[in-house]
């Protein structure tokens, strides 16, 4: 079913190393599960399994580092209905303002707060509706207001972090059906920003750098259509939008004659040595004269649902 769309919505730096120890159609029927509802993670096709059907144990929730947009909608068309009659209560505080512009204002009126509350707030990958987003705890409304911006650039991405819960039951967001997110965090960054704070020596020309880090940017952007929710998908995205250590190695290599010719990510051998979830993430540049491979790696935890580096980027060499 088509859905009905309110108009209306960090930059990285160098992470360190750490140790391995750590239109709108006819509104349904109003009903008592709203986007505000308080949702735990539980069994299902997606998350951790119940104990009572897990013979007493718990297995560890799936968790989600995924990228893409965020889209609140309307759930009901009494909740519509609210939302004019709140901006028609803020009068001219809403001239000259665009659609998008206006709504932000009146939801950031702490008066309006249970508006916010009642709003379906859905994440889209690449264009494709993939989570409804609850927050763990009500006072993280907040996060989603200031994740939604009134004047958002094409380059414009937000980051969402958090758990898998059930499907959500169709009365929940007016038919769509798909997996409930309970965010832990959720923040933007924008794509200028990203690529101004990376690093850059200063023999190195800075046209030239910005080129070569933003085609880099939008490969692993490219690579990342994913909804953040394996071990590879996760420590791809994390290495997007927190590591900008991949975009100077991929100036460097343009600047000398290389492109990049593949990246890759494999469970790592350490691994196999104990109970963490750890990550390889291997970038390939090829010389464009000798045709020779360069490689370099990085290593990622992902045991839980915050990743965080383990090795540096360092030259690869095959086993």
């Amino acid at each position: 079913m088509e859905q009905s769309v309110v108009e209306a919505p960090a930059v990285v730096g160098q992470e360190q190393p750490a140790s391995t120890t750590t239109g709108n159609p006819p509104a349904r029927p109003a009903s008592s599960v709203t986007a505000s509802t308080s949702v735990s993670p539980q069994a299902c096709s997606t998350c951790g399994t119940a104990p009572a059907s897990n013979g007493g144990t718990i297995t560890p929730p799936r968790c989600v580092y995924a990228i893409g947009h965020l889209e609140p909608r309307f759930p009901s068309l009494s909740i519509e209905q609210e939302l004019r009659q709140a901006t028609a209560r803020a009068g001219n505080a809403t001239v000259d303002l665009t659609n998008r512009q206006a709504m932000l204002k009146v939801l950031l009126d702490p008066q309006n707060l249970y508006i916010v509350r009642q709003l379906c707030w859905v994440f889209l990958v690449q264009g494709v509706e993939t989570y409804i987003l609850v927050p763990r705890d009500a006072a993280d409304y907040q996060l989603l207001l200031n994740a939604y911006r009134a004047e958002p650039n094409p380059g414009d991405l937000e980051v969402v972090i958090g758990t898998l819960g059930p499907i959500a039951p169709p009365t929940m967001c007016n038919g769509l059906q798909v997996p409930i997110l309970i965010f832990d965090q959720i923040y933007f960054f924008d794509r200028e920003s990203l690529l101004k704070a990376i690093h850059r020596s200063k023999e190195v020309d800075a046209k030239k750098f910005h080129a070569a880090a933003g085609e880099m940017f939008d490969r692993i952007i490219s690579e990342s259509d994913n909804a953040g929710a394996s071990d590879a998908d996760r420590t791809m995205n994390y290495l997007a939008v927190r590591y900008d250590r991949i975009y100077s190695i991929a100036a460097q290599a343009f600047a000398n004659n290389a492109s990049l010719s593949s990246i890759e990510v494999v469970p790592s051998p350490l691994t196999g040595s104990g109970t963490r979830r750890i990550m390889e993430a291997h970038f390939a540049f090829i010389d464009r004269t000798t045709a020779v491979l360069t490689k370099y790696f990085v290593r990622v935890d992902v045991t839980e649902c915050f990743p965080f580096l383990i090795t540096p980027l360092s030259p690869y060499y095959d086993r």
